[in-house]
């Protein structure tokens, strides 16, 4: 407690009471709807033909999913990114890809990553000894890319970036992202999580990683079609790896037709072929995030400057207390992300979920 004053503790008591108070004051009635916004989904919704797809297999559901279904959507996405369809692992192969590196190594080894952050790939390693090796983000909390370099050694099984950055949202420059990428590949595998890439809109192509892909560098990105395709409940997203890496996975059997259902194939071809409306779920989140921030401001709160479907702010009062607060007004805030323990993270959702992300803002930090 050195440092704190008698005054700043009696304040920093009060205004926990506050928010504590406010919390009370708004308790939602069985009435309320409660708005999820803890896990970045998109709130807009799949494309409508996504349904129409959906619809139209119900009456398939009593045959197994058969490899010619599998390679018409490996063939769209492979058409969609330009790549070798050899190139193609359908699936969300995060967790697996994890699993089938810590076994290629006696002993397991060693992922390479950004914390706090999104950590599927290093924990499906565990059971095989698979350890990650955890690299502080940067003062702007980005991907801190020298450090990251620095932690790559002998045991190094993979570095795994996700970006934009979950929580923070952020990118790095792209052209230290660039030469990172290509320095760090000929020493150890990239795995490059893109599943918020699309909002950042017009920068999507010049910063995806699939660049370095289609050239053949050791570079594997994953796609998530649970985010700005609005799929989440399908649970379905791809891979673009080197062809070799590639056929491993696909030999243990990742992407083979009976891993996946035929009704997440066709929403995902469906979702796939309408970029129309990923457009306009990307426009129409971004618009919304800049209110959040010009809030945010209004209200001297600092913040990341997330290019994401969620901001990430830093709270003047206990976290906990604040998404208490704003759980009591019916948002559902995302969880705590240690050591980051003054900072709060809210999906940013459709326009009536942002006029009540703002209010509830207001209210707690006036």
């Amino acid at each position: 407690m050195r440092g704190l004053s008698r005054r700043g503790l009696v304040g920093g008591m009060g205004a926990a009471l506050a928010v504590s108070a406010a919390a009370c004051a708004t308790t939602p009635n069985a009435t309320t709807s409660i708005e999820r916004l803890s896990l970045n989904e998109n709130a807009y919704g799949p494309s409508p033909r996504v349904l129409q797809a959906i619809e139209n297999n119900l009456g398939r559901l009593e045959r197994y999913v058969d490899a010619d279904e599998v390679a018409r959507l490996t063939n769209a996405i492979a058409a969609l990114e330009r790549v070798a369809p050899e190139q193609v692992v359908l699936g969300e192969i995060l967790e697996p890809l994890g699993l089938q590196l810590a076994a290629s190594r006696q002993g397991g080894g060693e992922f390479v990553y950004s914390a706090p952050g999104y950590t599927a790939l290093i924990d499906a390693a565990t059971p095989l000894d698979g350890v990650g090796r955890p690299v502080p983000l940067n003062a702007s909390l980005e991907n801190d890319l020298p450090a990251l370099a620095a932690a790559i050694g002998p045991r190094t099984l993979a570095v795994s970036l996700v970006n934009p950055h979950n929580p923070s949202g952020t990118v790095d420059d792209a052209a230290a992202f660039d030469r990172f990428i290509e320095t760090a590949a000929q020493r150890t595998l990239v795995v490059v999580d893109e599943a918020y890439l699309e909002y950042t809109e017009s920068e999507f192509e010049a910063r995806s990683a699939i660049r370095f892909a289609r050239s053949g560098a050791n570079v594997l990105v994953f796609r998530t079609l649970a985010k700005v395709y609005g799929l989440a409940g399908v649970s379905l997203g791809y891979g673009i790896a080197p062809v070799a890496l590639a056929e491993r996975l696909r030999a243990a059997g990742i992407g083979s037709p009976h891993s996946l259902n035929r009704l997440s194939l066709v929403a995902a071809e469906a979702a796939l072929a309408d970029q129309a409306h990923v457009r306009s779920v990307a426009a129409r989140t971004r618009a919304n995030r800049i209110r959040v921030h010009a809030t945010l401001d209004a209200l001297g709160l600092r913040h990341t400057n997330s290019v994401a479907n969620f901001v990430f702010f830093e709270s003047r009062l206990p976290a906990a207390d604040v998404r208490r607060a704003l759980t009591a007004r019916s948002i559902t805030p995302g969880r705590a992300f240690p050591p980051l323990d003054r900072w709060v993270r809210i999906t940013i959702g459709t326009e009536a979920d942002t006029d009540r992300t703002i209010a509830a803002l207001r209210a707690i930090y006036s």
